[in-house]
């Protein structure tokens, strides 16, 4: 069984400026699945830089807090147990616009790869 804490899961900082901590990668954690799922937090008062992941899309799922998503030239205000698909090669970023971190899951299919993820600034 492969079993993962959140607070148990070492973070760092992702090419988007977001706080990643990656809870089941296929290529790290040995495991028969072509996605990866990632938890992400955005401070209050920041949003994540707009970036483009080249061949995979995404799925969030808001946890906690408040966000407005940024697809191309779309807007969606999120709020806990809202999900929104990001197809490949969109470019994209979330803002926090509430008054707490807001933390959500990250579902990359295929995997999350640094090289395939570029920032758009």
């Amino acid at each position: 069984m492969n079993y993962k804490t959140i607070s148990g899961i070492k973070p760092f900082i992702t090419t988007d400026g977001s706080l990643i901590r990656e809870v089941f990668h296929p290529q790290r954690d040995d495991l028969s699945m072509s996605c990866s799922i990632a938890h992400a937090t955005v401070k209050v008062g920041e949003s994540t830089t707009p970036h483009t992941l080249k061949k995979s899309s995404e799925v969030y799922v808001i946890l906690s807090g408040k966000g407005v998503m940024h697809i191309n030239d779309e807007t969606q205000f999120l709020n806990p147990g809202d999900s929104v698909f990001i197809p490949a090669g969109s470019v994209q970023h979330i803002k926090n616009s509430g008054d707490e971190d807001l933390k959500f899951l990250c579902i990359v299919d295929p995997c999350w790869k640094e090289e395939e993820d570029e920032r758009k600034i």
